[in-house]
């Protein structure tokens, strides 16, 4: 692989549900790279259906050269009107993606749990959520990571391309 994600360190944890998102990450570039990596920052807004996910920011970092890079990510909290009310509060997920050529190489999972301050509003969830008032956890010791296997040498797009144009010729 041409890089290395070497740490992801959740900062502001535990936050207030509508705080700001905050990842910083320290990666090696093992080879240079002429275009950007794509970073995402993924909230999961629904253990039932995918469409409630929710991207919360992109940020592209590139052409690299060799040696180690660190930033942080910093992404608003997510939109709780695009989330299923009953599934505000509770467990969910938030993911962090990279991506060279719209391939993704490099996953982290993190499980969230979002519960009211006050203990009276936990015992009697309100029917609908007051954001101000639910606090974020990330388990920031448990992460789920994933690595694939990508083609870093060839842009995919541009393999493609040539092959079209080289059927549509003959």
């Amino acid at each position: 692989a041409a890089i290395n994600v070497t740490n992801v360190r959740v900062l502001n944890n535990p936050a207030m549900f509508k705080d700001a998102f905050k990842f910083e990450i320290t990666f090696e570039c093992l080879t240079p790279l002429p275009d950007d990596l794509e970073w995402k920052i993924i909230y999961v807004g629904s253990s039932e259906n995918s469409s409630f996910d929710q991207v919360l920011d992109s940020v592209l970092i590139g052409p690299l050269q060799y040696g180690t890079m660190r930033f942080v990510f910093e992404a608003d909290g997510p939109d709780i009107n695009k989330i299923p009310s009953e599934e505000v509060v509770g467990i969910t997920a938030v993911i962090l993606t990279c991506s060279y050529w719209e391939q993704e190489f490099f996953r982290i999972g993190y499980y969230a749990n979002n519960q009211y301050t006050d203990p009276e509003l936990m015992e009697n969830l309100p029917a609908v959520p007051i954001p101000e008032k639910i606090q974020r956890t990330i388990l920031a010791d448990r992460p789920r990571i994933s690595r694939f296997p990508i083609n870093w040498s060839e842009n995919p797009k541009n393999v493609q391309t040539l092959q079209t144009a080289s059927s549509t010729s003959s």
